[in-house]
This record gives C-alpha cells, structure tokens and sequence, in this order.
C-alpha cells in the first residue's frame, strides 16, 4: 500500500513537472553547440593571427569573416538544438512546441535580443572590446530568466556564464578566450551533465 501510494505520489509530481517545464532540452545538442563555438573561435582566432590590418573596422573583409563565422555557429546549435530536442520530445511523447516550451522561448529570448541590440550598438560605435563581454552577460541572463520553465542545470550555465562575461570585462583583449570558455567549454560540460542526468537513462 505504502508503495503504491509513493508511487502515485512519483507520478503526480511527474506530471506537474512536464506540465510547468519543458524537459525536452537535449544534452548531446549543448555539446555539440560547444564544439561548434570552439570551432568558430579557432577560426576567428586564426582570421585575427593572419590580419595585417591596423584596425579591424565594420568595412573590413576580416570583420565580415568573423560575423559570418558567428552566424553559421548560431545557426548550426539552434537547428541542431531543435532537432535533437524534437527528438527527445518525440522519444518522450511531447510536443517540442506547447505552452511552457513558448514560456521558455519568449523569456529566454527578451534578454538575448537585448544583448544583441546592446552588442549591435557598440560595434556601430566601434567598441568592439566589450562585445564580447556584452553577449557573455546578456546570454547568461537570458539562461537565468528561462531557467525556470526548464531543467534547473540552465539556470547554474546562465551564472557560469555571466561570470565569465564579468570578468572578460576586467581583462580587455583577452575576449575571444572568455567567449570560448562561455560558449564553448561552458556548453560541452553542461551538455555533458544533462546527458548523464536524463538523456543516458532514457
């Protein structure tokens, strides 16, 4: 009788945890937008060795290589996000798209709209030593404010996140080092984690 009683238990607040978050997020996508983020960063890294110019300006072909290289990363861990999550949630019977997945889309991208805008402003201004600082912080902060409509690991790489992005202001010219860290190292270890705590069981 105890048993089952704890068991239904189990189940009550299974069902109360599906209905309030989005546990659908995949482990294996965070690794892998990690090695896609220390990928990118080799490459801009090597972009900046091989640079003859004096200064990297907007008008300039290796400030057009570095964007492009940091949009083909972002797209790259969002659709590999979006699929392998669909595919968990699938595994799991759930729609990838529902009302708590819309929460965690909406509150997860206020702050990480804002950084963008913040970031596109001081490149426009030609502050480009606090950029990446800026989309360090404001992608942690978006991390924190989403955490609650999904696993509580995010909200732990939000802070970690910030973090670094703290202290990359602290150490101007070492930024493409800290955004390496934050969303390369950073990812592949929590990707890790969240695939050893519910991906690897299921």
């Amino acid at each position: 009788m105890d048993n089952k009683y704890l068991q239904d238990l189990h189940e009550i607040k299974t069902m109360m945890n599906k209905s309030s978050q989005f546990i659908s997020l995949s482990g294996p996508s965070g690794i892998l937008a990690g090695v896609y983020a220390l990928i990118g960063a080799w490459f801009t890294h090597v972009l900046l060795a091989k640079n003859t110019e004096a200064v990297v300006t907007l008008e300039s072909g290796t400030f057009k290589a570095i964007v492009l290289i940091a949009a083909i990363v972002l797209t790259l861990s969002v659709v590999t996000a979006v699929i392998l999550s669909g595919v968990k949630a699938k595994k799991e019977g759930e729609k990838i798209w529902n009302t708590t997945s819309r929460r965690l889309f909406i509150n997860f991208l206020i702050p990480l709209v804002t950084g963008g805008l913040f970031a596109v402003l001081l490149i426009k201004n030609g502050t480009f030593g606090l950029i990446a600082p800026v989309t360090l912080i404001f992608y942690g902060l978006a991390c924190v404010n989403a955490s609650k409509y999904t696993l509580r690991d995010i909200r732990y790489l939000g802070i970690t996140v910030t973090i670094l992005g703290l202290l990359a202001t602290n150490f101007p010219g070492h930024g493409l080092l800290f955004w390496a860290l934050g969303f390369g190292v950073c990812h592949v270890i929590y990707g890790t984690i969240m695939y050893v705590k519910y991906d690897r069981k299921n």
